[in-house]
């Protein structure tokens, strides 16, 4: 594991209330049906991200109308489901730095 963790985003990621965008959930494929049933369970509508592979051959969930009132637990959660690899909250490791990209720097 490295030290540091920096994040970096656009601008239209920034947000008062986590929620407002789709969580996205990285997932081994075989898992993905059982996954996406757990997700139901918690109140999200889990959409699969077609075409998608992540580096390390799994596949991506965006989770719609998940409420995410209690990042740290909720991530916590999703993480014991037994075919997540990785969630996209940071809440257990928070980022050290976060950049902000600009789109007239792209």
């Amino acid at each position: 594991a490295s030290r540091r963790f920096v994040c970096v985003i656009d601008p239209s990621k920034r947000v008062e209330v986590l929620g407002r965008f789709p969580l996205p959930i990285e997932v081994i494929p075989m898992a993905r049906s059982h996954v996406a049933r757990e997700l139901v369970k918690l109140g999200g509508q889990p959409v699969w991200r077609d075409g998608v592979v992540t580096d390390n051959g799994n596949w991506i969930l965006d989770v719609h109308h998940l409420r995410i009132s209690a990042p740290l637990e909720l991530e916590r959660e999703l993480n014991q489901i037994a075919g997540v690899v990785t969630v996209g909250l940071f809440a257990a490791r928070r980022a050290d730095v976060v950049l902000i990209g600009d789109r007239e720097m792209a």
